[in-house]
């Protein structure tokens, strides 16, 4: 059960990011855990487009250095690019305004990725109809960001799709995979009741112009939990999710994806977390040089509770034990991983009931030993979840806080 004060900031930050209409329903679906969205202090007002009432960035850094940004704030989708690691910005470029249609959940977030032809893609999704079916947008730009295509959906479909993630690959092909309910809209056509949703994906190898045919890697996928991707040295893309396995059973899965195949769905754990609920919490992987699987999710199963690491040396034929992250009694959430080369990182939030704090544990041996957690920021404000990116050799954590607004923050010398 929530805590008076957690439910409280619970409640005043689905306001301002959700709006009145869905706040029944969403603590409805919520309710059943105070770590399910990590609990931190609910948004101030802010009513303007800009970044600084943004809820929810996402960076990348080209190879030129420069910091593409997409934002959504107050229902509008925008773009904006710094050339000095995001300390100012150009004037943003707007995308698209859907006012309290945009999907600015918890989970949900733009995606932006680019190429080194200055080729941008984004990605976003935006509710069709008040039963939170949805569509997902994509936009391009061919200017390095400067000027956008309007945004058309991704796929004819009409049923619902949510949580689009987005992987540039190093041949400047994209993989995007989403989740898809083309499924359980066929189920109740048919008098069927279906839960959850399908992990589904496509391919461009044109920048987006022009995608493959959607596939579906996993027909019964949690509907509501974002979906963690990462490059696989071996040619495709690992991508994790919270599946539904026989039972009821919400626990995480891996796949490896090509142009030409869906590999096996991998069980991550045993975590037996039987729920209809949405936790609107999703995983992360981060794949390192060798090809192994780096992997973290949140759980509340019967088995475990809390959030977890686990790695995987054979392309998630078997996982390690989990371990978990931060202090068991702790409000541990958002965890978050990158690798380079063989040097992994991961980032996470806790939150002591007054500030949220980023805390940063790294291993230089591909996982087989961590350096301890420390705590590398913090704030009592309103924040977005914690993401790495990297240049070259170079890690950052990418952090938006209401108070001290977007950082990136250099991690190699932290």
């Amino acid at each position: 059960m929530f805590k008076r004060r957690q439910l409280l900031a619970f409640k005043a930050l689905l306001i301002s990011v959700l709006g009145f209409a869905a706040l029944n329903h969403a603590v409805a679906q919520m309710s059943h855990s105070s770590q399910v969205m990590g609990i931190s202090p609910a948004k101030s007002a802010c009513i303007g487009s800009g970044l600084e009432c943004a809820n929810a960035a996402t960076p990348f850094l080209m190879d030129d250095g420069r910091l593409l940004l997409a934002w959504t704030a107050n229902g509008m989708v925008a773009v904006a690019q710094s050339s000095d690691k995001g300390r100012t910005f150009s004037i943003p470029v707007k995308i698209a305004e859907h006012g309290k249609s945009l999907d600015a959940g918890s989970d949900a977030r733009p995606q932006i990725v680019a190429d080194a032809r200055n080729n941008v893609f984004l990605a976003y999704a935006f509710f069709k109809d008040s039963n939170w079916n949805a569509q997902v947008n994509i936009a391009r730009s061919s200017d390095g960001g400067k000027t956008f295509t309007a945004p058309q959906s991704l796929v004819n479909d009409g049923s619902s799709q949510r949580f689009p993630s987005v992987v540039i690959r190093p041949d400047h092909s994209i993989l995007i995979a989403w989740v898809d309910k083309r499924l359980v809209a066929d189920a109740k056509k048919a008098g069927q009741q279906r839960l959850g949703g399908s992990i589904a994906y496509s391919f461009s190898s044109d920048a987006g112009n022009s995608f493959a045919p959607e596939k579906i890697a996993n027909e019964s996928s949690c509907e509501c939990c974002r979906i963690g991707a990462s490059i696989d040295p071996q040619g495709g893309v690992g991508i994790i999710y919270r599946a539904i396995f026989p039972g009821g059973i919400r626990d995480h899965a891996t796949q490896i994806i090509t142009p030409s195949t869906a590999g096996k769905v991998q069980r991550v754990s045993r975590d037996e977390w039987k729920t209809d609920a949405c936790p609107h919490h999703g995983p992360s992987i981060a794949i390192s040089s060798t090809g192994k699987m780096h992997v973290a999710w949140f759980t509340q199963g019967s088995a475990r509770t809390g959030v977890f690491y686990a790695s995987s040396s054979n392309q998630g034929e078997t996982y390690s034990r989990p371990q978990r992250i931060g202090a068991e009694n702790a409000n541990v959430s958002r965890p978050y991983l990158l690798a380079i080369d063989q040097s992994i990182w991961l980032v996470w939030k806790e939150f002591d009931g007054i500030k949220t704090s980023i805390y940063l544990k790294q291993s230089h041996d591909d996982g087989k030993n961590w350096s301890n957690p420390r705590a590398i920021t913090s704030t009592t404000g309103y924040s977005d979840h914690p993401l790495l990116v990297s240049q070259g050799k170079e890690a950052y954590l990418s952090w938006l806080t209401r108070d001290d607004g977007y950082q990136l923050l250099p991690l190699n010398s932290k």
